[in-house]
């Protein structure tokens, strides 16, 4: 017998003909392809939109004030760095975009067609009206289809609808593109593709909105605390040049410009690139990232509840002991049982017991006629099956508990039964009841339990560990029952504490059971006898506790669960919908990429971490002593083309930092604000008096004119303001492992011998200082940066023990109140 052979026939057993190529191509020129239509902005309309907005404004006011006062030099460098940043900004969105375009490739869904009368799985895009497809559990519908062939089709269409529960669909019925199979499987003709299908009608309706992270949010508060100080300063500063009459349109442009240098301008362009960097070294390691901003939630993910079958183990069943009842023989137990399986579905337990068959001749002379599949709700398949005399009956295999309780049977059997499912459960094997029943009857036949055994993977256990070093509990969930989820916890050093899934609420049962038994439900190791709405219950309790939690999970069910968790992730051979819901989407099988996705989150978290304690020092630094020097002596300490200038030379090595080799923090991080900007203040006020210092020495020491004071103090901010990043992008000593990336290093040496060069010779655009005074301004500079880094390091400490000490206070404060008895 071939199951095969039921997807091809209709209920009235006529032939199913699907499209030949030639066919399909012609219909594709037709139709188009199954998409819809991406309104894509050209690249010149992006480029241009970067000189459209608050911060291109402020720079072209001010090339406008310098041609008006024809400064053309001035005018010159202005639109220059307004070239430059909309070049860097648009280079870094289009790179950060094609990393991202390229990823979701890997993601397009697939269809299972009919053509040239062979099964084939093609890019759902390909797909046009007349072509036949397969839909089963866990599909999205590809196209707007009548179903042809199959019982039923239960399909989620709440996307287009609103309806909350599953809407049942069989032959002649359509069903849309976009919907989901929640349950069965069918054979259904294409009808509508691409715009013109109810989803491509409605798509408006449905497109999801676009969220914004717990960490972004951080990054651009950050950024709009430094647009108020940099505008609250630049107003004391005009208003006190203005009272000593300074020509306006001068203070005006200088003013323009200052707040240019001061806001954080590459802040979108180092974030969204360091997402996308980090991303496509994910997918090298076989995980596609969905949602690029949940990188940074898995850095401080410190739950991860992960499924057993195929994470944790091989998925790879073999066929164990056999224990037959009702006088059946093992090998009419597994005829039965391969007879209930369909093998071109790849399902690894059919596999296994179609492997146990010892001749394949007698199995292939039986013919399927119909088919229901596996579902997670009823937890059986069956099928109805003719043998060679024409006799039809019919047969299931399914959980244990299931099929005893479908066959009715007596209390001596079940009690065996019952024993023989624990002694398999013991050894760690999973047991599966097979049933038969002839047409007509009512009663069905109890004909044994088969055992499969599915061997933890060979570096789960090293895995979980791992995952314990960076302070990341692991807990296993399954559907197995508790006797086989010990066993796997054991052999995986997962730990024995397994709780029943009873101790769980379900997803409409609120969670007022999860808040009595939240204590138990956190320190478990791990669930049994889970269902998928059991999983929704785990990740909502979790969160409540204030866990970061990730979920894994692989069917249509799960997608709820994945949704919810903070970290989403859809295992190697999950359905189409869980990979839709989740944030990270596991090619290939196991938890190691998991390891190594939170590994490459914190060296995320730690970049965007360096780039914010730079940022706001930075900030202070320049600002503060720019405000202040011009209040105090009645002069500019440096000019707009020279603050202009510092941006080309501090720009392009801040991008650098996207791919800095960072510490890897073996504990999960969260954003401490606090932290960050005492630390960045502390070393701001650092660079603010030593900018003041090498004021005084080239007014009172050096006795320089003002204009050789600007070209002084320019040199100052670009060589102090570049080792500044070398200090903030790690909490140790700065020349302490890891090391910045070559291309940081790189990037240093060229701006600052541009920057060297410039000050030694002008060029025509700043006044010439001497060699000696170059030298001292190199030496002052890394004597300064030294300094910042011991107080940026006896900060870190400083607060390090306060927390200490703080989490001590709470955790003595949680005890005395768990030592409390209630009345």
């Amino acid at each position: 017998m071939n199951p095969s052979t039921t997807a091809d026939k209709t209920a009235t057993d006529s032939p199913i003909t699907g499209l030949s190529s030639a066919e399909a191509e012609k219909l594709l020129q037709q139709y188009g392809l199954n998409a819809l239509e991406e309104k894509k902005v050209s690249p010149l309309v992006k480029l241009i939109g970067y000189f459209w907005g608050p911060i291109p404004w402020m720079i072209e006011v001010a090339a406008v004030l310098s041609a008006l006062v024809r400064h053309w030099s001035d005018f010159y460098i202005i639109m220059a760095l307004l070239v430059f940043n909309a070049g860097i900004g648009f280079w870094q969105e289009f790179t950060a975009g094609s990393a991202v375009e390229a990823l979701k490739k890997q993601l397009a869904l697939k269809a299972r067609v009919l053509r040239d009368a062979q099964w084939q799985e093609i890019d759902a895009v390909k797909l046009v009206p007349g072509d036949i497809i397969r839909i089963r559990l866990g599909d999205i519908v590809p196209a707007d289809v009548k179903l042809i062939d199959g019982d039923y089709l239960s399909v989620d269409q709440s996307a287009l609808t609103g309806e909350s529960l599953p809407v049942t669909k069989r032959q002649g019925d359509d069903v849309f593109s976009g919907t989901i199979a929640k349950q069965g499987e069918v054979v259904a003709r294409v009808t509508v593709t691409g715009k013109n299908t109810s989803f491509g009608k409605t798509a408006g309706l449905v497109e999801q909105a676009q969220t914004v992270s717990h960490f972004q949010k951080a990054v651009l508060t950050i950024g709009d605390y430094l647009i108020y100080v940099s505008i609250a300063l630049v107003a004391v500063l005009v208003l006190v040049q203005l009272h000593r009459q300074v020509p306006w349109l001068d203070l005006v442009q200088f003013a323009l410009i200052l707040t240019v240098a001061s806001i954080p301008v590459a802040m979108p362009a180092v974030l969204s690139m360091t997402m996308a960097l980090g991303a496509v070294a994910l997918s090298r390691r076989k995980a596609i990232v969905t949602r690029l901003e949940s990188i940074e939630e898995m850095a401080s993910m410190d739950i991860l509840c992960s499924d057993k079958t195929g994470t944790l183990t091989q998925n790879s069943l073999t066929l164990g002991e056999i224990e037959t009842f009702n006088n059946a023989d093992k090998q009419a137990l597994l005829l039965t049982a391969a007879l209930a399986s369909r093998a071109e579905n790849q399902d690894a337990i059919d596999d296994a017991i179609l492997q146990g068959l010892q001749t394949k001749e007698k199995f292939n002379s039986f013919k399927q006629i119909k088919f229901v599949p596996f579902d997670p709700v009823h937890k059986r398949t069956e099928a109805r099956i003719q043998d060679p005399d024409g006799k039809v009956f019919h047969v299931s295999k399914g959980a244990p508990q299931v099929i005893m309780q479908l066959a009715e049977l007596s209390p001596t059997d079940h009690d065996r039964a019952e024993q023989q499912v624990n002694a398999f459960a013991a050894k760690g094997y999973r047991a599966l009841g097979v049933a038969r029943r002839d047409d007509g009857a009512a009663n069905w036949t109890f004909l044994g339990i088969l055992s499969l055994f599915d061997p933890p993977r060979e570096d789960s256990a090293a895995t979980i560990k791992q995952a314990r070093d960076y302070g990341v509990k692991v807990k296993m969930v399954t559907g197995d029952n508790l006797a086989i989820a010990r066993q796997t916890a054991d052999e995986l050093g997962l730990g024995n504490n397994i709780l029943l899934s009873d101790i769980l609420p379900d997803k409409g049962a609120g969670l007022a059971v999860g808040d009595i038994n939240g204590g138990k439900i956190e320190a478990a190791n791990g669930f049994a006898e889970v269902f998928p709405e059991h999983k929704f219950s785990i990740v909502r309790i979790m969160q409540g506790r204030n866990h970061i939690t990730g979920m894994t999970g692989d069917g249509v069910n799960d997608a709820p669960a994945l949704k919810q968790a903070d970290v989403g992730i859809a295992v190697s051979g999950a359905t189409a919908a869980a990979q839709a819901a989740a944030d990270l989407v596991l090619t290939n099988p196991g938890l190691s990429v998991i390891i190594n996705a939170i590994e490459e989150a914190r060296r995320i978290f730690e970049r965007m971490n360096a780039y914010a304690v730079y940022r706001i020092s930075e900030t202070i630094r320049i600002m503060f002593f720019v405000v202040l020097a011009m209040i105090f002596f009645n002069f500019y300490p440096i000019t707009a083309v020279m603050i202009i200038l510092l941006a080309f030379f501090n720009d392009i090595p801040i991008m650098t930092i996207a791919y800095d080799q960072t510490k890897l923090e073996k504990d999960p991080v969260r954003w401490d604000m606090q932290q960050v900007i005492t630390v960045a203040t502390a070393m701001g006020v650092v660079g603010v008096i030593g900018s003041f210092g090498m004021l005084l020495l080239a007014m009172d020491w050096l006795h320089l004119s003002v204009a050789q004071i600007q070209t002084y103090v320019f040199l100052k901010m670009a060589v102090a303001g570049h080792l500044v990043l070398f200090v903030a992008r790690t909490r140790e000593h700065f020349w302490k492992r890891p090391w910045p990336a070559p291309i940081m290093i790189w990037s240093a040496v060229i701006t600052k011998v541009a920057a060297t060069l410039l000050v030694a010779y002008g060029f025509g655009i700043i006044t010439p200082i001497s060699w000696s005074e170059i030298a001292l301004i190199w030496g002052y500079s890394i004597i300064s940066a030294l300094v910042t880094d011991m107080v940026k390091v006896d900060v870190y400490n400083f607060m390090q023990h306060r927390g200490h000490r703080h989490r001590s206070f709470l955790t003595k404060l949680k005890q005395s109140f768990h030592t409390v008895k209630p009345r």
